[in-house]
């Protein structure tokens, strides 16, 4: 599982120019009759909608390019501009257009040569499985002259993927129908390395496993010589394929088959090669172990171009290898072994599942960076080719995420917030672990920071953001953290906001049985009265997948939550033990065999804590979710029937063995050996259990948590003579957002059904 349907309702996002102009708003975006209230339709009209710098991409250290939509045109121009807010169009629109067409390509995204001599402009994409990954390749000379397709004639369109440039630039190398091959950038004949790719043979990509939960979709990697790709290859017979079932879009209905290993059945089985950018065999590593039984979660170059470093884990997950392997002949020998009584979490700097190093190296290739919990606490570690260890971030805190090493400097940049776990700022700690920490985040910018460093650390494009608040870019200056150029500050969405009629936010604080201390923030409504009762509906998520507690801006499920309070409800949300929050390893090893109790044992805290409050109806207490929250909901409805009496549950996961073997096994084990844990993490067990109102969502066409699950519950709900209310979407993904109409039909039926289950107001 992943984070991305934490927060489904999303409102539209548009590129905004860099030098910021007001938009004017549709007939369909304007506001309201009162402008202080919130509805479904206005939420997703589009009327709230958020600006984004878009995909800037840095030159040098003080350069970047960004896409500029052209102002009553077509297509974008790309413009470089430096820190100090001077701009200049570099590659115009009228130089996206293909010759014999007459329109711009559409870019969706692009990357640069290393040399900046030529662009790669990827378009014209298709869904794989969470994302766009399949799409057409072009290739632009900076120099002049028109857009090339890659691929050759007998490419079909939108089957190219994850197309880089060789290091020289002279050269790209891609992904077309599950085999390799390598494009001259001038044009010439097209070398295919490998010819064994099918269904079942996958190179240089994922299945759906490796790619949902091991965070991996690009599979291959330039040697740095450019002479070599060492790539991935997935041997995907002998998993079963699920079947979805579409009875809505032909006479007769048909499946689509989704290769999906459920808990405890077969893997697919893993390898790493390396061959030849001219073609030729490939050297295969020779990594011991059942490759069904163990993954190779991380792979990479070991700063040179005759070995590689390969990170591999169990089955179960509670044990790391790191192995140094001959790119030649593929000998490999172990580097390091970290193991955990519970499991091992791979944490590196992958964003949006790309192609980023796991490993820093150092520049002079002697050791590397990474980060490890092996001593309570996620840190970076330097490990030298010896396997010797060296902490880089002492501390009581976690390194949420490495934003850069500066090697020239001997700084490492990194994003933590030892005091509030609900937020995120940048740091710098020297390379060699000597000195302290130092906070470059002013303390006067509370909120979640995000920061992409330049090439010598000399500035970076900052975005923050915080709670209720639209999310700002600059370029600051480091470490001063001085502001060089302001990209985007959604002034018009701000001033959308501000007629809204809000109440009070907190953020509380509520105690564990074991001791420790959760997060939690409550919106009330804006005329809220103090001597009155009030429902509370909890948001929910409750599994390591991700938290509801960071402090920035929600977007559309935020608004969503903000319409309730308008209506006369408190929404409050709490992380319980086991989610992602930065605070500590133990925190978040607390579901170890306890998958489904730890999340009924703090989120009933939570609740009982709230009902303490003279002004909580404790007749009246909600909860919803969705995919792991769905779980949650269906668990605490079941398992903790007098404290919630209304529940809405969309994608859950309703017994564990259903879902996928990476994810599910990494908390509970083998089902074969550890059934128990299976059971009690599974909500269709307890259903007996159900005394209040419940609503379930499900899309039929979701690959990731499948209707399957949904079905069976219902079984078992019917089968105990529990009334309950049911909605399925012909069709739809996890995300149910497919299809004309969609989002509004659903979140008016949640608001609907929580309108007539859970009455609103204080009383």
């Amino acid at each position: 599982m992943t984070r991305v349907l934490l927060t489904p309702l999303r409102i539209a996002l548009v590129v905004a120019p860099l030098t910021f102009s007001p938009l004017a708003p549709s007939a369909a975006q304007q506001p309201a009759t009162d402008p202080s209230r919130l509805t479904v339709d206005r939420i997703v009209s589009g009327e709230f909608r958020h600006e984004d710098a878009g995909q800037l991409r840095w030159l040098d250290d003080s350069t970047f390019t960004a896409l500029v939509p052209v102002a009553g045109g077509q297509g974008t121009d790309l413009v470089k501009v430096d820190a100090s807010g001077r701009q200049t169009v570099l590659i115009p629109a009228s130089r996206f257009v293909p010759a014999g067409a007459s329109a711009p390509l559409e870019v969706e995204d692009y990357t640069w040569s290393d040399d900046h001599a030529h662009l790669l402009v990827f378009t014209n994409s298709a869904r794989v499985w969470r994302e766009n990954t399949r799409g057409d390749f072009w290739v632009l000379s900076v120099a002049g002259g028109a857009p090339r397709k890659l691929g050759g004639a007998a490419a079909k369109p939108s089957t190219l993927q994850f197309a880089k440039f060789a290091p020289d630039g002279r050269r790209v190398a891609y992904v077309r129908e599950h085999d390799l091959w390598v494009e001259p950038v001038a044009g010439g004949p097209i070398v295919r390395l490998t010819r064994d790719g099918s269904r079942t043979t996958i190179n240089g990509t994922f299945d759906w496993v490796y790619e949902e939960e091991l965070f991996l979709r690009d599979g291959f990697r330039w040697s740095p010589d450019g002479r070599s790709i060492a790539y991935w290859q997935l041997d995907a017979t002998g998993v079963r394929d699920f079947l979805l079932i579409n009875d809505t879009d032909s006479l007769y209905s048909f499946t689509i088959p989704v290769q999906y290993p459920k808990a405890g059945t077969t893997n697919s089985a893993a390898r790493i090669g390396v061959v030849s950018a001219a073609g030729g065999p490939t050297a295969w590593m020779k990594i011991p172990g059942d490759p069904r039984n163990n993954y190779l979660a991380r792979m990479d170059w070991a700063a040179s171009s005759t070995q590689l470093t390969v990170q591999q884990l169990n089955r179960r997950q509670n044990q790391r290898t790191m192995w140094i392997a001959d790119a030649r002949g593929g000998a490999a020998h172990s580097l390091l072994v970290e193991r955990d009584s519970a499991w091992i979490e791979i944490h590196d700097d992958v964003e949006d599942f790309g192609p980023g190093p796991s490993l820093h190296w150092l520049s002079d290739g002697s050791a590397f960076v990474f980060l490890s919990e092996r001593d309570g606490w996620r840190h970076a570690w330097l490990v030298d080719r010896a396997g010797t260890t060296k902490l880089i971030t002492p501390g009581d805190y976690d390194v949420m995420q490495v934003a850069k090493i500066d090697l020239r400097g001997g700084w490492l940049y990194f994003e933590a917030s030892p005091e509030r776990a609900t937020q995120s700022y940048l740091w710098r700690t020297r390379l060699d672990g000597s000195g302290r920490p130092e906070r470059l985040t002013p303390a006067s910018q509370p909120g979640t920071h995000d920061y992409d460093v330049g090439p010598n650390a000399r500035y970076a494009v900052h975005r923050r953001s915080a709670w209720g608040t639209p999310p700002t870019e600059e370029i600051v200056r480091l470490p001063t953290h001085e502001t060089a150029r302001t990209l985007v500050t959604n002034d018009r969405l701000r001033e959308r906001l501000a007629p809204l009629a809000k109440g009070a936010v907190e953020w509380f604080q509520v105690p564990t049985v074991d001791g420790r201390t959760m997060d939690g923030w409550l919106m009330k409504p804006a005329n809220f009265d103090s001597t009155k009762k009030y429902p509370v509906l909890f948001f929910v998520y409750g599994e390591p997948a991700d938290m509801t507690t960071r402090d920035e801006f929600g977007g559309g499920t935020w608004l969503w939550h903000l319409m309730l309070t308008q209506q006369g409800y408190v929404v409050a949300s709490v992380d319980n033990r086991g989610t992602p929050a930065p605070k500590g390893r133990a925190w978040r090893r607390a579901m170890l065999n306890r998958f489904g109790v730890v999340r009924v044992e703090d989120q009933s805290a939570a609740a009982r804590y709230l009902m303490r409050r003279p002004w909580v109806d404790s007749t009246r207490i909600g909860v919803w979710g969705w995919s792991g929250g769905g779980s949650s909901t269906l668990l605490l409805m079941f398992r903790a029937p007098a404290i919630f009496a209304t529940g809405m549950s969309v994608a859950p996961v309703a017994d564990t063995r259903n879902y996928d073997t990476i994810y599910q096994e990494r908390y509970l084990g083998l089902p074969s050996t550890d059934s128990l844990a299976y059971h009690d993490a599974s909500a269709i067990h307890f259903v007996n259990g159900l005394r209040g109102n419940l609503l379930v969502v499900h899309g039929t066409g979701d690959d990731n948590v499948h209707y399957q699950g949904t079905e069976q519950l219902i079984n078992a709900l019917v089968a105990a003579g529990k009334q309950f209310q049911m909605m399925a979407y012909p069709n739809r993904t996890h995300g149910i957002s497919e299809g004309p109409g969609t989002t509004k039909h659903l979140y008016t039926l949640l608001t609907r059904y929580l309108n007539e289950h859970l009455p609103a107001g204080g009383r």
